[in-house]
């Protein structure tokens, strides 16, 4: 027994990489059972370019996010929070990235090569775009060349808040996206989705009916909130088309990359043998060598002049 299952690991063991993927497109996607289950009536529409797949961008920039909402925690629509304009501004803000880094979170493990956002929050602070009047007043074509990007993403959020009605609580995450081409300004992708993290607690007797109140209540969390950002923003990018284009470019490059870098490795190990000092005896012996090969075509005839051979050759000679 011990025989067969030390066989079982090293089979493991062994097991290879790189193979196909299994329900990739619907991993992470909720279907009409979890829906129903989870009672989450959030709904996503995804509007592609219809010529995406023939110029896919491989780089892309997501700008920042814009609120525009009160920048107050709302349940049932109504504000439990009472910031003043700073405040607002601040969590506004803070609302918006949170959405907008898991966004760039879930297209960074496609095809794309998604630009740090520090890098592009640099730039627009440099070309002085603080807000999201100027931002959607800036050109994305000129915005692509500065940050050599050639797609722009920009986001709004849609929904923000919570409900609460005794033994149903819930949280409400929608945002809007949409993907800018950079060399001309062609719309390449909307998509607005929104995404329901509901908690039921059914109750019969009195008792029960206040527990599960309070447990309802306990969801309003930080945690429960961050999973509803991470859902939506999921699978909005699943619903982006897999560009088998792009896939392949970026293998392209990366191999050609790994080849330059092994042949520039290899040159600099060639390189101390090459300047050594070489002994006469080894040069004359070198170059008769290459004379024979060279003379049976007529060119040179290195046995006749072995030390003008030498000097074409640039072989160092020992002193």
């Amino acid at each position: 027994m011990s025989g067969c299952a030390s066989e079982n690991l090293e089979a493991r063991d062994e097991r290879p990489f790189f193979q196909e993927e299994r329900a990739t497109e619907t991993h992470g996607r909720k279907n009409w059972i979890d829906r129903l289950i989870e009672a989450d009536p959030g709904q996503l529409k995804v509007e592609m370019a219809s010529d995406y797949q023939d110029h896919p961008p491989a780089v892309i920039a997501v700008m920042p996010f814009c609120d525009k909402g009160n920048a107050n925690f709302t349940v049932d629509k109504i504000p439990i929070t009472f910031r003043d304009k700073d405040e607002q501004d601040q969590w506004a803000w803070t609302d918006a990235q949170r959405l907008r880094r898991s966004m760039m979170g879930y297209l960074a493990q496609r095809e794309f090569t998604v630009i740090n956002p520090i890098a592009v929050d640099a730039v627009l602070k440099k070309s002085g775009i603080d807000n999201i009047v100027k931002l959607r007043k800036a050109s994305p074509v000129e915005l692509g060349k500065l940050l050599g990007a050639d797609a722009l993403v920009y986001g709004e959020v849609n929904n923000y808040e919570g409900y609460y009605f005794g033994l149903v609580s819930a949280y409400q995450v929608g945002i809007s996206t949409w993907m800018l081409a950079t060399h001309d300004g062609e719309t390449l992708m909307r998509e607005t989705g929104s995404r329901y993290s509901v908690d039921i607690s059914p109750a019969l007797s009195p008792q029960d009916i206040l527990v599960n109140s309070v447990m309802t209540l306990l969801e309003f969390r930080d945690v429960t909130l961050a999973r509803a950002e991470e859902e939506v923003s999921r699978e909005l990018v699943l619903r982006i088309p897999v560009s088998n284009k792009l896939r392949e470019q970026m293998e392209t490059a990366a191999i050609a990359h790994a080849d330059k870098v092994e042949a520039e490795q290899l040159e600099a190990d060639l390189g101390p043998s090459l300047h050594q000092p070489m002994p006469t005896s080894t040069a004359l012996a070198l170059a008769t060598r290459v004379g024979r090969e060279l003379s049976h075509f007529g060119k040179v005839n290195f046995l006749e002049r072995p030390q003008s051979a030498i000097g074409q050759m640039n072989l160092p000679i020992a002193q």
